[in-house]
């Protein structure tokens, strides 16, 4: 099985938008580089974001998410982002009216259901889990191998958080990667068992 890294871009401060959902400047490092992060010909990074980010996202196999997530995306289109095979939805409530059954999401309620589905799907692959409360919920259920951030240069003062509604101390490793690239610090963490 492929390990489970929980990624966000994040403020200085923990967060991953406002309160409104809005990330800010959170993704300027996505657009201000001169090298194409994908075919999209919106996300241009600098070059060490490419060479740190790009293979990363390469062995992606799955990527989970709240339902809240899917729903500001409008489900992606139907198409899961950034190239991934997968993505598993945690909800209570069924695919939306008029899903289209064939599109690669699956629903599933709750955090272990969404892992072991996730799993199966993602093989050796990384299984990508959102930061944010159903993020924050498996790190703090002992389910997340890994911590990556994309820290950028702001401050937000509230908003959503990165660690979602975790209230208890839980120790990671040193960080084992830092990149500094343009307006971002790419930081992984391996989670202490």
């Amino acid at each position: 099985m492929g390990n489970v890294v929980m990624n966000a871009s994040v403020s200085v401060d923990g967060f991953i938008a406002t309160e409104n959902d809005d990330p800010g400047a959170l993704f300027e490092w996505l657009v201000n580089g001169d090298v194409p992060l994908d075919d999209s010909g919106v996300l241009n990074v600098s070059q060490a974001s490419y060479d740190h980010i790009r293979p990363y996202w390469d062995q992606i196999g799955v990527t989970i998410a709240g339902r809240h997530s899917f729903d500001i995306t409008d489900g992606w289109d139907g198409k899961p982002p950034s190239g991934i095979d997968h993505v598993v939805v945690v909800t209570h409530r069924p695919a939306p009216e008029g899903w289209d059954p064939a599109a690669p999401f699956h629903f599933v309620d709750g955090i272990e259901a969404a892992v072991t589905r996730a799993q199966e799907l993602a093989g050796d692959r990384i299984v990508e889990v959102a930061a944010g409360d159903v993020g924050g919920q498996m790190f703090a259920a002992g389910l997340v191998d890994e911590v990556r951030m994309d820290v950028a240069p702001v401050v937000f003062g509230s908003g959503k958080r990165y660690f979602g509604s975790v209230d208890a101390q839980h120790l990671l490793e040193d960080p084992d990667v830092v990149v500094q690239a343009s307006r971002v610090l790419h930081l992984r963490y391996r989670v202490r068992r």
